[in-house]
């Protein structure tokens, strides 16, 4: 792995000089950041994939939507939808992607959105009565042409950026200057168990600037599985016969929290679209088995599989210490930028 990571080092310098020179032309106004009088929080990462970022930005809705009208804006990966769509009675995974269409199903007092151009997606918002207070952009840590009031860079566990390299001799879509734009950075995905001096080793390798808060979460499990039809406890299904189904970008934590050795385990690409060879492959085992699924997974196959087979294992994000003072800074920074605007 190392050997093929040098060999790619070149492109990583290619790559490196595009994405600087991007961001160049944005930091001195060559390029158009349009700025908006609402609160915008950017949640995302400077790497591909896999840190955590739904139930982060879930945990920003839990905290905000008792207080504000709240919005999410994702790009909807893997949509079959083009354009804006605003999320509706009549909307699908397919027509949201699955992860916003997550948020629809689990928070209906707040507005959902979709669209990959996310200055007209804001736009767009902005024209609903009434419009909402909070705008939080879902994996729009790169999307430099709306410049948001507040961003929040996630990194994970084991995985953190400064360790990192550039695409494709690494996984970052930009370099680690990026982080300067962060006003907060979290550690995702710890163990519960990480001690103060294990945070503190971390905190020195990214270097935090007077300005930043690093924080530590954990991925906390629900002690229930989810169905269109009831529920179970964790603790019972465990030991039933069952197959665990699973594609997100790092799928190991969920089979290793559920897995018995008995366990059929089936793992997908990452916001992986069911064949419908695999459909009939998972309804045939759904006779044998109960399939239990992650939450996104769910939203893809809701409706394709006997609703009294199919479950979800629900996930939050979970701060190891210090969460009242990350409540603070972002309810500071909302109630500010909310009478500003």
């Amino acid at each position: 792995m190392k050997f093929l990571r040098k060999l790619l080092l070149p492109f990583s310098l290619i790559y490196l000089i595009i994405t600087a020179v991007r961001n160049f032309l944005y930091n001195i106004g060559f390029f158009k950041s349009f700025v908006y009088s609402q609160p915008v929080i950017a949640i995302g990462n400077l790497s591909t994939g896999g840190t955590g970022k739904t139930p982060q930005t879930e945990y920003l809705i839990r905290l905000l939507s008792d207080k504000y009208r709240v919005a999410t804006l994702s790009r909807g990966y893997k949509r079959k939808s083009k354009g804006y769509v605003l999320g509706s009675t009549s909307s699908s995974a397919a027509m949201l992607g699955d992860e916003p269409f997550q948020f629809y199903k689990k928070f209906p007092n707040i507005r959902v959105a979709v669209d990959a151009d996310r200055k007209n997606g804001i736009d767009q918002l902005l024209l609903l009565s009434p419009k909402p207070q909070v705008i939080l952009l879902d994996d729009a840590y790169q999307h430099r042409s709306v410049k948001a009031g507040f961003y929040i860079l996630l990194t994970s566990y084991g995985d953190i950026y400064p360790d990192d390299f550039l695409l494709p001799a690494g996984n970052l879509r930009e370099s680690r200057s990026g982080a300067t734009r962060a006003k907060i950075i979290i550690v995702t995905k710890c163990p519960i168990a990480l001690s103060k001096k294990q945070q503190q080793d971390i905190i020195k390798k990214i270097k935090p600037l007077p300005y930043q808060k690093i924080f530590f979460t954990s991925i906390e499990y629900d002690d229930e599985v989810y169905s269109e039809i009831g529920r179970r406890n964790v603790n019972d299904v465990k030991y039933m016969n069952k197959a665990l189904v699973a594609g997100i970008a790092k799928p190991e934590p969920f089979f290793n929290y559920l897995h018995q050795p008995e366990d059929e385990v089936l793992a997908y690409p990452d916001h992986h679209d069911f064949t419908e060879s695999e459909l009939v492959y998972l309804e045939e085992l759904s006779r044998k088995k109960i399939i239990i699924t992650t939450e996104k997974d769910y939203m893809r196959l809701r409706g394709k599989l006997p609703k009294d087979k199919l479950f979800y294992l629900p996930i939050k994000s979970r701060f190891l210490s210090d969460s009242d003072d990350f409540d603070k800074t972002i309810l500071e920074y909302v109630g500010k930028s909310t009478g500003n605007s």
